[in-house]
């Protein structure tokens, strides 16, 4: 079969000027005919649909299979299914997965073959959600699980909080708990939520720390749902990773869940197994596997001057200067800056891209930045399991998502309140860095914060 560029373009759910591009670039395959139009075989789109770099934007999807799972389980802002595949070792599967992003949805279907597939959660409703699960519409769904973009609650964002549009997915996941009442839910997102500012109807359109959170436990307790949360590190789960995220487990008519239950510590007192650290999730990894974006030139040479665990303060006093440039006199101790990792402990957190200069992660010993291979395995993902798109895109799905242990955790503590067992005896474990960071202590700081703004308001 024979295609014209439009032709081509409609199949590709790309632009015809794209199309060209891509022959230019001699990506896509092409040869002329005697009007010297483009011509383009089958065989040759199916050879750049081979190529995990370029994505096509799956439809939308009903799950195939008819059978109910003992657990019933929808995903949210699913990305590369970190959270959910935490939850899938444990035994909950979801049906489901919600996600836009189309380079994350073509890595749902190439490595989820028995889920169904929607876009945009705002066209999500009970009926919708219903349809494409394959389920029946008396049928109870037991979980929803997401954490909604947290780029508008994000510590290093601009804190717009509710004010940005993104926030607005987050109130769209609060109304689809209360409308379709699973038995439980999982919000989770980043530290930052536990003091996101928000102008609320009762606050006289005052800002108020912490409103955000606020509003989410206030509406849907009234929903019949006991509450909840707590910040996290992963590596108290056994992720060979320094990476706190904020989790809230909600239950429908009943009392409120456990906290997750550690299963890793530093604390030998405990009892607990030793934390894992970097060469454990990535020394048996084989060299020809690695694909990795460079460093850029320039910073690569003051890498080649710092050894494992070092950054910018292992360089002398004037290379110093001459690799921070004017951010050597910002504030702050900068250590992501020129940052090589430590074998011998977890890695920090993996961010969107490991050459970001702020938050550099290179390898610990060899001139390069961690592979996608290595991010994966950091992470928790199987090793046969698949990313898509663009190099720089692959590490953006890995680094926005949920550690797979981390996910694991949630899904045992669910499950073990399904069956009425209470399992957490670390009762004063400290989950992460920072302090009154729980359900049990956020309602008084929430009503410290709101009497302070009043006060200062009405000065």
């Amino acid at each position: 079969m024979i295609f014209n560029t439009k032709e081509a373009s409609d199949k590709l759910k790309i632009s015809e000027q794209y199309v060209r591009k891509l022959i230019k670039d001699k990506k896509l395959n092409a040869s002329k005919d005697e009007d010297k139009n483009w011509i383009i075989s089958e065989e040759s789109i199916q050879n750049l649909l081979q190529e995990r770099t370029f994505v096509v934007n799956p439809d939308n999807f009903i799950r195939k299979e008819n059978s109910i799972p003992k657990v019933t389980a929808i995903s949210f802002f699913s990305g590369a299914m970190g959270l959910d595949i935490g939850l899938e070792n444990v035994g909950i599967k979801p049906l489901i997965a919600v996600e836009n992003n189309k380079e994350a949805r073509a890595t749902i279907i190439n490595n989820h073959k028995n889920i169904g597939l929607l876009d945009d959660i705002n066209k999500c409703d009970r009926e919708l959600i219903y349809k494409y699960a394959n389920l029946p519409q008396n049928h109870k769904i037991d979980i929803f699980v997401g954490g909604p973009p947290c780029q508008a609650f994000s510590t290093a964002g601009n804190r717009k909080g509710f004010e940005d549009s993104r926030g607005s997915v987050l109130i769209k996941y609060v109304q689809l708990i209360k409308e379709v009442k699973p038995r439980y839910f999982v919000l989770e997102n980043v530290r930052g939520l536990l003091t996101t500012k928000a102008i609320l109807p009762e606050n006289n359109n005052v800002p108020i720390k912490g409103a955000a959170l606020h509003y989410i436990k206030d509406t849907l307790e009234k929903s019949g749902y006991s509450i909840s949360f707590e910040l996290y590190n992963a590596m108290y789960f056994g992720a060979p990773q320094s990476r706190e995220r904020f989790v809230i487990i909600g239950k429908l008519n009943g009392s409120k869940p456990e906290y997750l239950t550690p299963t890793n510590s530093d604390d030998k007192s405990l009892g607990l197994k030793p934390l894992v650290n970097l060469s454990d999730a990535i020394s048996d990894i084989q060299e020809k596997e690695m694909n990795y974006v460079e460093i850029p030139k320039a910073r690569k040479e003051w890498f080649k001057k710092i050894p494992e665990g070092g950054n910018w303060k292992s360089l002398n006093a004037d290379d110093q200067k001459k690799a921070m440039g004017n951010k050597y006199n910002m504030g702050g101790g900068k250590t992501g800056f020129f940052r090589r990792l430590s074998f011998d402990k977890p890695s920090p957190t993996l961010v969107t891209s490991p050459i970001m200069p702020a938050t550099d992660l290179i390898h610990p010993t060899e001139l390069r930045a961690l592979s996608i291979e290595e991010y994966s395995r950091i992470q928790g993902f199987p090793d046969d399991y698949k990313f898509f798109g663009s190099i720089m895109e692959q590490y953006k799905q890995i680094g926005n998502a949920v550690p797979i242990k981390l996910g694991e955790a949630i899904g045992k503590t669910i499950l073990n309140d399904m069956n009425g067992l209470k399992t957490n005896k670390y009762k004063n474990f400290r989950y992460s860095r920072y302090k009154n960071t729980s359900d049990e202590i956020f309602e008084k700081l929430y009503v410290d914060n709101l009497n302070k703004e009043f006060t200062i308001f009405n000065l």
